[in-house]
């Protein structure tokens, strides 16, 4: 296959993706041969403007012989680069990569290695690239805790703190997290050089995969994945929490008003202070994946606009905003082989 034809990007019409303002793009597909299995995907802006993407690939989600796989768009291409496998466990499976940038350039890849037969197993283990993406050092361990998994991007407070939200799963079962799982926060000690634990959040039912904003200094809201199961509910929510000190302690989670189908969420805090939440706006399907705005901290969110929408998932969001101000969200569809790239900007959410 021509290099080019496997590299081809095409604009993609799901619903109303074609509106002003908003478009999506197809990434990676079945052509590009890193196994069928792609998913989840994350992005960052690195400090050339390039966008580096990294994503789990391989024949399925409890396969063994799978790895992370890493990609960049140069600025100002419209292709991206073929993916190359930045992290790889010849005996164990690996998962949920997230890749970020942090304000002094270095780059982060977080990601997660499942010692048995689910994901309760888990344990998060890292690397660093010090060329923008280049190279990548050796792994290290992030966290030796059983059950311990990373989804969502790491955030700087305003005292300069980093904060990566991680979260514990529990249950040991495919079908169902334990409603005692939780979601963590770890933190940056350069004197040690390690992530260490600050806070976690509790609720009810369980909760997991959190995204966090700090909306003042100090004062931070979480945007949390239901636990449970798959099963068609009538009470399925986002869980939220909020922590007043700098994200060392946290308010037992509550249910939002988001619905949620047990599926990945992301909340971005923009440049101008707004806030985005990316979720699926349904409490039994995973579609439509939408965008909602909040322009007081997160207390109302008057506008909402989807994303894609239509039959089959698009799931699994992972919202960043690059320096031009656009809002970039990276998800997947196609039974999890597809994975795709919407663009837009807070006047699209608003139908401005």
């Amino acid at each position: 296959m021509m290099v080019s034809a496997l590299l081809g990007i095409a604009y993609l019409s799901i619903g109303p993706s074609q509106a002003t303002g908003l478009s999506i793009r197809k990434v990676f597909g079945p052509e590009v041969p890193t196994g069928p299995y792609k998913h989840p995907a994350s992005l960052t802006e690195l400090r050339n403007g390039d966008l580096y993407l990294a994503y789990y690939g391989g024949e399925g989600e409890y396969a063994t012989d799978t790895g992370v796989l890493g990609a960049r768009l140069k600025k100002g291409s419209s292709r991206w680069s073929v993916p190359a496998r930045i992290a790889h466990d010849p005996f164990r499976s690996l998962g949920n990569p997230v890749v970020w940038q942090a304000p002094d350039g270095l780059v982060w890849l977080f990601y997660v290695v499942r010692w048995g037969d689910t994901w309760s197993t888990s344990r998060i283990q890292g690397k660093v690239s010090r060329d923008g993406c280049k190279t990548w050092s050796d792994s290290f361990v992030v966290s030796e805790l059983e059950g311990m998994m990373v989804r969502g991007k790491p955030i700087v407070l305003a005292n300069g703190d980093y904060l990566l939200p991680v979260y514990h799963e529990t249950g040991n079962d495919p079908e169902r997290v334990g409603a005692d799982s939780t979601s963590r926060l770890l933190r940056w000690d350069s004197r040690k050089r390690e992530w260490m634990p600050s806070g976690q959040i509790r609720s009810v039912k369980g909760n997991l995969q959190p995204s966090v904003a700090e909306v003042s200094p100090g004062s931070l809201i979480a945007f949390c994945r239901r636990a449970g199961g798959y099963e068609p509910v009538t009470d399925g929510y986002i869980v939220r929490s909020h922590s007043e000190d700098g994200g060392r302690t946290w308010a037992e989670g509550t249910d939002s008003g988001f619905p949620n189908p047990n599926a990945a969420v992301d909340l971005l805090k923009l440049a101008d202070g707004h806030l985005v939440l990316v979720y699926n706006d349904s409490m039994n399907e995973r579609t439509p994946l939408t965008a909602a705005l909040s322009l007081d901290g997160g207390k109302t969110w008057p506008y909402r606009r989807n994303i894609a929408s239509g039959p089959g998932d698009k799931a699994y969001p992972f919202a960043i905003q690059t320096g031009d101000g656009r809002i970039h969200v990276a998800f997947t569809t196609d039974e999890r082989t597809v994975i795709r790239h919407a663009v837009f900007d807070e006047d699209w959410v608003t139908g401005k």
